[in-house]
């Protein structure tokens, strides 16, 4: 699957398969941006620019839109990056 900045309006985190089917929204912020695989394919990380305040936090959701949940960070951050794993 791919995952992607989905841009309709507000900015959401989506996934689809390379044939450009299957398109499923996994987050429904104001402005979710530049999405990144964990390793283990399961989860994907990126940053929400709050809408009032412009500030930015880390976050990361599973493939099935649920379990979303903020990253704590001690200042706004974005574009997040998985290392590699090494042996």
């Amino acid at each position: 699957q791919i995952a992607f900045t989905h841009i309709a309006g507000d900015f959401n985190i989506a996934v689809m398969n390379p044939n450009g089917r299957g398109l499923r929204k996994l987050t429904n912020g104001w402005q979710d941006e530049a999405p990144t695989w964990a390793p283990n394919g399961r989860i994907i990380q990126f940053f929400r620019t709050a809408r009032n305040t412009g500030a930015t936090s880390l976050w990361q959701v599973d493939l099935t839109g649920e379990n979303e949940r903020r990253l704590p960070t001690p200042v706004d951050a974005s574009d997040p990056a998985w290392g590699p794993i090494l042996p």
